[in-house]
């Protein structure tokens, strides 16, 4: 299949009997979180994925993951297909002939650049208005760096900025680009596979918007136990007082433990890391799953709760796993269910404590303070398991 055609020089004007529908110059794909109506605050919450193949199968996978919009180059055998798979699925197909992107009408969407070198990147300027969106197919070995410098000269623009990706890890560069990323994505693919990867990807994007419902408990037991192996879990992020990682005895029942991020006197702040607990006890990951302190590893991703609730990933930096004196923490809910964990006895470990009102009143109780009575955060979920999924079946622990 050809690649782009780079156009010589700013994005060329459309005939002079012309003009963009108003209708057409909306964003015209489906969305990743929602679809959104051409409204630029609800835009700015989503991303944008367009699909470029000849695979039905990937057409199939796409559509019945809300993708419904697909790139073809303008030839008729492309139009052909496109005539072919909208007799199947409800599809928006757009043709691209040179460096310009048409929807079925033929009415002008977009403009296509291939970039590869620094002439090429600053030719595309955000205050050029024939179209509102602008397609980028980084050519060249370079993305990152020229994919960040297309984010930062477009902010605050209202244009919409597409990278062209051949796989979803590609297409996730492009995503995060200097965090806020670019407004989406053509995903130009053959296989299945990479469509789900990036389904998936997006879903635990969108996991981080969501809310964790956390319940108050009460310490009821604080005891020493003896040595056992603990695990510290340092990030590739930094996390603020308030936030932890949910580590439990029972995956019904996690505990919300806070980082060292807290200054003291004695030692200095790691406010990448939280001292979790043993080898055994479950930790809260991305997809509703836990997965055992002994299982993580550099490059796997947690979840960071905070005393709210609200939750995002991070990436595993490290595990560090040393033996330490344990402290056994038993706490009861509303319901009087008793849960458990064992944490490190050392002045630097913390359980989260709950909101008083709206307010935080006391972020953390250090386990060494911690006393019956005092009230502590619980995640409480399912209990029964299946490589750290979820089921249905009948399980006693204790």
């Amino acid at each position: 299949m050809a690649i782009f055609t780079s156009p010589a020089a700013k994005i060329p004007n459309p005939p002079a009997n012309f003009r963009t529908p108003r209708k057409a110059q909306c964003r015209s794909s489906s969305t990743v979180a929602m679809s959104a109506p051409c409204v630029s605050d609800e835009i700015e919450q989503s991303k944008l994925v367009w699909v470029w193949t000849e695979s039905k199968q990937v057409m199939t996978a796409a559509v019945e993951r809300g993708w419904s919009t697909f790139l073809f180059p303008s030839e008729p055998r492309f139009r052909e297909i496109a005539e072919e798979w909208s007799s199947i699925a409800l599809i928006q197909p757009h043709f691209f002939d040179g460096s310009e992107i048409f929807n079925e009408k033929n009415e002008l969407l977009a403009f296509i650049y291939d970039v590869s070198s620094p002439q090429q990147l600053q030719k595309l300027q955000p205050d050029d208005d024939n179209s509102d969106t602008v397609v980028i197919n980084f050519s060249g070995e370079w993305q990152v760096i020229p994919a960040e410098n297309i984010v930062a000269a477009f902010q605050g623009s209202k244009k919409t900025v597409l990278a062209v990706s051949t796989s979803s890890s590609e297409a996730q560069v492009f995503i995060e680009a200097l965090e806020k990323g670019l407004d989406g994505v053509v995903l130009k693919v053959e296989e299945i596979e990479e469509i789900l990867k990036l389904k998936d990807y997006f879903e635990r994007r969108s996991e981080v918007r969501n809310h964790l419902s956390l319940t108050r408990a009460t310490v009821t037991r604080v005891e020493a136990v003896g040595m056992g192996d603990r695990v510290c879990v340092d990030l590739c992020s930094l996390m603020r007082p308030g936030e932890g990682l949910l580590v439990g005895s029972f995956a019904r029942g996690l505990f919300l433990v806070h980082s060292e991020c807290l200054e003291s006197k004695y030692i200095a702040s790691r406010p990448f890391r939280v001292n979790a607990g043993p080898v055994h006890a479950y930790v809260a990951v991305p997809g509703g799953r836990t997965c055992y302190l002994s299982e993580l590893k550099a490059g796997k991703e947690v979840i960071v709760v905070d005393q709210r609730g609200f939750q995002r990933t991070a990436v595993v930096g490290r595990i560090k796993i040393e033996s330490r004196q344990l402290i056994l923490v038993e706490a009861k809910d509303l319901n009087e269910n008793i849960y458990s964990i064992f944490l490190q006895n050392a002045e630097t470990v913390g359980l989260i404590c709950p909101l008083e009102g709206d307010k935080a009143t006391k972020t953390s109780i250090p386990v060494t303070s911690l006393k019956v009575r005092d009230e502590v955060l619980l995640r409480l979920q399912g209990g029964a398991r299946h490589t750290g999924i979820e089921i249905q079946e009948f399980i006693v622990e204790k």
